[in-house]
């Protein structure tokens, strides 16, 4: 088989798009004989001739076409089947990458966890030390990573580094600033119960929070200036270098959910036995040794009032590290990348209102709950029924908020945004799987309730929170979804509820800000036209105006248009806000030691303590994570809004 290849001029009839099959006379003319199986090849070689030339070059595999010679259609050929196999087998090395550094940042957590369920069954052998020393090790590797990762990025300050612009926000990384700057005091309290007790504690006690405050701080800059970076050179040694951070944080979020976890399994065994429900054992962590300041006590019953932020941060942390181990060696779609607008607070007044309402109804529930659940049976009981009823009522809200919002979204009939974006995707992922505890805890619930003996006040209430814990995650995550994969308007489109402004236009948005009628003609060509200005003017904050051909009606300098209010977009933010701010009170609840689960026994008489206890240091966690998820997730939307 001999291979012919020619290109031809556009005006000629083999310039054209080659549009069905059978061939067309114009190929036939030229003496090309098609049969099945040079057809197949024509498509194939079709295909790549376009790639590589950006034309249609016409390729006519045919024995009888007309050859320069046999020895350079061999080749022509053999590159053809080359390219091919190479196009077929070009993600091969980053898949085995991808699949390699998976596993190896999947057995680091793996060790962790065996580490941890020892320590948890209070084996002799293994202690709080050696799970210590490995995370240490760990917090090492990953600073000499990240240093070497920031000089190499400092020596190719030249070279311009691509950057996923939906890895994270400002406000993101200015919340994880804050969740570290709160670490870093836990750190202290940490290194100050160590003084305390260094004659008679282990030395690790004393490296771990240290290297913790360095770790933190290093990852906290890394975050600010490289977490947007798409790497393109060293693909497999970064990624074993991103995957190892990313683990190492979940490590760090396991071993801190394990030590706030005991401590509060400790208080609950403690109230049982002072109600006289129960004589259980009592696990004593202090040291054997009296503390050489006054300030121990202090240090260590402070701590678990900041370990919630910790852990938030850590679980933050690998979050955003997975989405830049998921974009090594991708190529960032540049139509993408453009900046968003700003977003407008005008119009907002009822979702602050009642979300700060509800905010401020959470610490007062939190307080009286705390009092109340350690004092008389009596009190113990309405502290749980309050519970119940504020939080019914707190999800009936929610639902609401997040079902007008899905009617809004299904009114407007925008399509889906289906592009490629794994901070996105993540997203999704992680509301569906964090949810999944919360789920399996109600419906745990729900089987108490109904198969209990006892009849508690709270019995009923107690039905009713579950299955709207249920309804209301199932509205939430489907408006958070529906929220982000929307497509937002075209910013040379206007939204249809608002009338154009009919004399003046803007060059670089439809969407730009009011204008105060001064129109500059700096960029206006001879025949009065307009020239579209650069991004960085547009940034800059150097808008300009101009007039239309035929425009009649003149408008006075200082005179401002104000642009009509969408409704829509007002009640969308409004929810927003709202559901922010009732998933912060949600959050904050069970964080700081308001957990009915424990408390009310509905469950633990149908499963048993260690059973219900078990389910509850599943479920109880991912709780946590997916109501500080959701608020991240919630910000994104009302910015996009």
């Amino acid at each position: 088989m001999h291979v012919w290849h020619s290109t031809y001029p556009s005006e000629s009839p083999l310039g054209t798009r080659l549009r069905a099959w059978p061939p067309s006379d114009a190929l036939i003319a030229h003496g090309c004989d098609f049969t099945p199986l040079s057809a197949l090849l024509f498509v194939l070689a079709l295909t790549l001739t376009m790639v590589e030339h950006g034309g249609l070059d016409i390729m006519c595999l045919n024995k009888y076409c007309n050859s320069s010679s046999s020895s350079s259609s061999s080749e022509q050929d053999n590159k053809i089947f080359s390219k091919l196999r190479l196009t077929l087998s070009g993600d091969y090395p980053r898949k085995n990458a991808e699949i390699l550094s998976g596993q190896y940042g999947t057995n680091l957590l793996l060790i962790g966890a065996a580490l941890m369920l020892a320590i948890a069954h209070h084996d002799p052998s293994v202690r709080e030390e050696h799970l210590l020393s490995f995370a240490t090790c760990l917090m090492l590797l990953q600073l000499v990573w990240m240093t070497w990762y920031i000089l190499l990025r400092g020596r190719q300050k030249n070279s311009r580094t691509e950057r996923d612009v939906h890895a994270t926000t400002c406000w993101i990384r200015g919340g994880l600033t804050l969740l570290a700057l709160l670490s870093l005091i836990m750190d202290g309290f940490r290194i100050g119960y160590y003084v305390g007790y260094q004659s008679c504690v282990s030395a690790v006690l004393g490296v771990f929070p240290v290297m913790h405050a360095a770790h933190t701080i290093a990852q906290v800059h890394f975050l600010w200036f490289h977490i947007k970076d798409v790497i393109k050179s060293f693909e497999t040694f970064e990624r074993f270098g991103v995957i190892h951070a990313v683990f190492t944080n979940l490590l760090l979020w396991c071993s801190g959910v394990m030590s706030e976890t005991e401590h509060f399994l400790n208080n609950h065994k403690r109230r049982l036995t002072a109600l006289g429900y129960e004589n259980l054992t009592i696990e004593h962590s202090e040291p054997k040794c009296n503390c050489t300041t006054s300030t121990c006590s202090m240090f260590s019953s402070s701590l678990y009032y900041l370990y919630p932020f910790n852990i938030e941060y850590h679980i933050f942390v690998s979050a955003l590290l997975f989405v830049m181990w998921k974009n090594i060696g991708r190529t960032i779609d540049l139509s993408s990348t453009q900046k968003r607008l700003v977003t407008k607070t005008q119009g907002l007044t009822l979702g602050p209102v009642l979300g700060l309402l509800a905010l401020a109804s959470t610490i007062g529930i939190l307080v009286v709950y705390i009092t109340h659940v350690e004092k008389t049976h009596q009190m113990w009981q309405s502290a749980i029924s309050m519970f119940y009823i504020f939080g019914i009522v707190m999800l009936v809200s929610m639902c609401l908020a997040g079902a007008s919002g899905l009617v809004i979204y299904r009114a407007n009939h925008i399509p889906l945004d289906t592009s490629k974006n794994p901070s996105r995707q993540l997203d999704m992922e992680l509301l569906f799987g964090s949810s999944i505890g919360s789920w399996f805890m109600s419906w745990c619930s729900v089987v108490a309730v109904i198969s209990a003996d006892s009849n508690p006040p709270y019995r009923w209430t107690n039905l009713i929170f579950s299955f709207l814990i249920v309804l209301e995650k199932y509205v939430q995550n489907l408006f958070i979804i529906e929220s982000l994969y929307r497509q937002q308007e075209s910013r040379e489109r206007q939204d249809p509820e608002l009338p154009a402004a009919p004399e003046i236009f803007s060059v670089t948005s439809s969407l730009a800000p009011p204008y105060n009628g001064i129109i500059s003609r700096t960029y206006q060509t001879p025949d009065r036209t307009c020239v579209t200005i650069d991004n960085e003017q547009e940034e800059s904050g150097q808008v300009y105006q101009c007039e239309r051909k035929h425009s009649e009606v003149p408008l006075d300098v200082g005179n401002k248009i104000v642009t009509p209010r969408n409704i829509k977009r007002q009640i969308l933010k409004n929810i927003a806000v709202f559901l922010i701010m009732c998933n912060i009170s949600l959050w904050i609840l069970p964080a700081f030691g308001c957990r009915p689960q424990y408390d009310n026994g509905l469950e633990q008489e149908t499963f048993g303590f260690s059973i219900w206890t078990t389910v509850l240091n599943f479920a109880i966690p991912l709780n946590l994570f997916y109501r500080m998820h959701s608020v991240a997730s919630l910000f994104e939307v009302f910015c996009r809004v």
